[in-house]
């Protein structure tokens, strides 16, 4: 595996903020502690200066989940359309929530969901040591420390209030596409790949009989969309940046079973209409 082109940003970006977070921490720490006695929490970009990427997926490899990724883009922008014209631009997070969770497709049928888990288990059989070192970095932080450290970095250019409307409001839309994709998943009741084929994680220790965990819609698609919406918005010009970002979560998802394609692509259909909510709401 190999970093793709174009992407170099990002890791200098981590080190320019873990230089930060060295210097602040420090002294920060301490003041909190003297005040409070207590300790704060640590935040993305700490949390990703303590554990920074390993080398991650080509762009070969995350293609074809990148291409069907893309797709839900003009889908929920049409969907999305409908709502605006209807209710127009004012927040009514829980009306948006049902209307959503509507809008995502019934599960696929039995004989496509196992179609699909072919794929995954022909990466199984492929998985690497470099692999999995991905993957697991993509699972653990590509739900929502990455795109806040994305974030994290636009705030440096911009005004103060308007870096924290702006954290407040992608906080909104990675909850919001975690609660939907949460409902969505207890109701279908689609077993994760490695429930259907134990031998594709059986690490996950799963006992015989297992109906859960479910997996349809992806969380982590339905967030990382939703980021990508929500960002790409406010800089266009590193928009390729973070579709790279989210593709690499997606094919992590797969690489180690936790999904399968009709997952994901359900996942991004409803990210990406939280991201076109998120911004008209916000007037973005």
């Amino acid at each position: 595996m190999n970093v793709p082109r174009g992407i170099t940003w990002p890791y200098a970006l981590i080190a320019l903020l873990a230089v930060a977070a060295v210097a602040v921490g420090v002294v920060r720490p301490q003041l909190v502690s003297a005040a409070t006695g207590a300790k704060k929490k640590p935040g993305a970009t700490a949390l990703i200066k303590q554990n920074p990427p390993p080398t991650l997926f080509t762009d070969a490899e995350i293609a074809t989940i990148g291409k069907q990724a893309a797709a839900q883009r003009e889908k929920a922008d049409a969907l999305f359309a409908q709502w605006k014209k209807a209710h127009g631009t004012t927040r009514d997070d829980k009306a948006f929530a049902a209307w959503a969770a509507q809008q995502i497709p019934a599960p696929p049928s039995a004989a496509q969901r196992t179609a699909e888990l072919r794929q995954d288990q022909r990466l199984a059989k492929a998985r690497t040591a470099a692999g999995k070192k991905a993957a697991t970095w993509l699972e653990l932080y590509g739900k929502k420390d990455v795109w806040k450290l994305y974030l994290h970095d636009q705030r440096e250019l911009i005004p103060a209030a308007q870096g924290r409307a702006e954290k407040a409001e992608l906080k909104a839309a990675l909850k919001m596409a975690k609660t939907i994709s949460d409902r969505l998943a207890a109701k279908e009741k689609q077993p994760a790949p490695f429930v259907l084929d134990p031998s594709l994680r059986p690490d996950k220790h799963i006992k015989p009989g297992a109906k859960g965990p479910y997996s349809y819609p992806s969380r982590h698609a339905a967030r990382s969309a939703a980021a990508v919406t929500f960002l790409s918005a406010l800089s266009p010009h590193r928009a390729e940046d973070y579709r790279w970002m989210r593709d690499e979560v997606l094919y992590s998802r797969l690489y180690m079973a936790g999904h399968v394609t009709g997952d994901l692509t359900a996942g991004t259909l409803l990210g990406d209409l939280i991201g076109d909510y998120e911004l008209a709401v916000s007037g973005r």
